[in-house]
């Protein structure tokens, strides 16, 4: 199993989650960001869309953090990312899809190259609306929580799984962007349970081997 990632990718950084809590073991190929080889022919020759992560695993070449995720549930089922129930399963969907389908669109890194490039917008217009966006969407997720009887240690239960899989990366970046979450006391809690675990943690930017080479 291969792992095309970087260091401070959200959506690499999930996929890692997924892959230790599976407790897969795999290589990691750097597709360096910084440098624009996400964009070169060799890498899209692996991800047509030149974005990472992908991930190769038994000569199949998958893409989208998700759909990679989905894909190692269903592959690897043991333990499982999901609830049991129809109900619980398109309420974690729905906060991953909070975070990968609306925050993290909005505030990924060809967004922002995009916004100071072409759009000649400045640093603080361009962190207004980066914290506008995960504002928004953590807003949700914390009421989601509040009203979520299933809420434990974990986003949904006793075990972590999909929505804290997206989550944890998500707070990583808000941190980074120095958003306020002083107003989201379930999110921060969820996290913090999180990086108790070495799934989590080993999965960080930090603990990455190419991130002594960006300090």
């Amino acid at each position: 199993m291969k792992l095309y990632s970087y260091f401070r990718s959200s959506a690499a950084f999930r996929v890692r989650i997924a892959i230790n809590l599976k407790g897969l073991s795999y290589d990691t190929e750097l597709v360096d960001l910084s440098t624009g080889a996400h964009l070169s022919g060799k890498y899209k020759t692996v991800n047509p869309q030149g974005r990472v992560p992908a991930l190769i695993d038994k000569d199949k070449i998958l893409i989208q953090s998700i759909s990679i995720i989905e894909y190692l549930e269903e592959a690897y089922p043991t333990p499982s990312l999901l609830p049991s129930t129809m109900e619980e399963r398109a309420w974690v969907r729905g906060i991953a899809n909070i975070i990968a389908c609306d925050i993290h669109p909005l505030n990924n890194l060809a967004v922002l190259n995009y916004l100071t490039g072409v759009l000649s917008v400045g640093t603080e217009q361009k962190l207004e609306w980066y914290r506008h966006w995960v504002a928004e969407g953590l807003e949700a997720i914390e009421k989601m929580l509040l009203e979520n009887s299933k809420r434990k240690e974990f986003c949904c239960g006793d075990e972590p799984g999909l929505a804290d899989i997206c989550l944890v990366p998500q707070v990583f970046n808000a941190q980074r962007f120095e958003c306020d979450l002083s107003e989201y006391p379930f999110v921060e809690r969820i996290f913090n349970s999180c990086m108790k675990l070495e799934a989590f943690d080993l999965a960080q930017p930090s603990k990455q081997p190419e991130a002594e080479r960006f300090k």
